[in-house]
């Protein structure tokens, strides 16, 4: 289960090949692997060294990855492989993201979708650490899970290639895209080794395009992430490039991997970067990892209303109409799916 041809290569001379699943689109020489470390040539042939091999598996609320206006209540079966395309040192997943053995499960895709089923799942999460790597996995998940009726989401950092979103496109209905420290290019080079933040507004446009639904988060870093001028910059983007209506999450940052002595996110900060980013014309903006906190839950941009009550993963309150609608004004908010109400509510783990 472990070696599958890749997608989206060329082969080129000398047995080399060129990746161009992600953003880096990796020349990779004979017997080399990409930066990602789960993709191989050899003898000029590309292929995934993490096909069917989960390191990491669980049920999850849909407000977790967090996608707040996409199926609201649902469960997802949430898989990941090991591998990443970035180096972040303040990761939380750094155990699996950054493993350099091929550690895993062998869960092909059809036992991923009876697990699904299995668990009263409405839908297949790729998520944990970045899904582009483990792409031929979950495209091949995907196409399943969409015939048998389930939703896909992906959790990633946006770094995928236009060709990439065009190939999954068919199959993925929703996409949570990470940024980090108001997509600040510098802090992006310095503490994700990432050359260039260009890919991720590349790979969003196609997912506009294409009707994927986007939710956009933005970790808040103290003192190196944490410009609210480049925090709205990125809000007037999102306003521009992929509407107002775009949810934006604020997350609070949490010390963790190499970054053990970096302060968790004042309050006050993520507070200040809500209000530039409302300022900045979004209707929908978030404070993440703060569980109780008011801007956890949606308001009515036309009127102000309290619609949907959050706390944590938690839906406390539910007051839109059977349309989307504020029961106050009628304003329409814009939520994809339906609401699930009686499955089981909190994150547990499968291995």
């Amino acid at each position: 289960m472990s070696l599958h041809e890749a997608m989206l290569y060329e082969k080129l001379e000398k047995k080399k090949v060129r990746c161009f699943l992600c953003g880096r689109r990796c020349v990779i020489n004979k017997d080399g692997t990409g930066f990602c470390l789960v993709r191989r040539n050899e003898e000029g042939v590309l292929y995934s060294l993490v096909y069917g091999k989960a390191i990491s598996a669980g049920v999850d609320p849909i407000e977790k990855k967090p996608l707040s206006h996409f199926n609201p209540g649902s469960l997802a079966l949430s898989i990941a492989t090991v591998g990443c395309n970035f180096r972040c040192q303040f990761c939380d997943n750094w155990m699996i993201s950054q493993e350099k053995k091929m550690a895993g499960k062998d869960f092909p895709p059809g036992e991923v979708v009876k697990a699904a089923r299995d668990h009263w799942c409405q839908g297949i999460s790729y998520t944990y650490t970045e899904p582009t790597i483990f792409f031929e996995y979950a495209f091949d998940t995907a196409k399943l899970a969409r015939q048998v009726g389930f939703f896909n989401t992906f959790v990633t950092n946006g770094y995928m290639t236009p060709e990439a979103v065009k190939a999954i496109a068919p199959y993925l209905d929703a996409a949570t895209v990470d940024f980090k420290g108001g997509g600040d290019p510098e802090f992006y080079k310095v503490f994700s080794s990432v050359p260039s933040v260009e890919p991720i507004y590349a790979a969003l446009r196609e997912m506009k395009r294409n009707d994927i639904h986007i939710e956009i988060t933005n970790l808040i870093v103290p003192k190196t992430g944490d410009s609210l001028e480049q925090i709205g910059r990125l809000a007037s983007w999102i306003r521009d490039a992929l509407g107002r209506d775009t949810p934006f999450h604020l997350l609070r940052f949490h010390p963790d991997y190499q970054m053990t002595t970096t302060q968790a996110t004042p309050i006050e900060t993520l507070e200040k970067a809500y209000m530039v980013s409302k300022e900045a014309g979004l209707n929908y903006v978030y404070i993440g990892n703060v569980p109780g906190h008011p801007c956890e839950s949606t308001y009515c941009p036309n009127c102000n209303e309290l619609v949907v009550k959050r706390f944590g993963f938690e839906i406390t309150k539910w007051g839109l109409t059977r349309d989307m609608r504020c029961p106050v004004c009628g304003h329409q908010i814009p939520i994809r799916g339906s609401l699930h109400a009686g499955g089981r509510s909190y994150p547990f783990a499968l291995f």
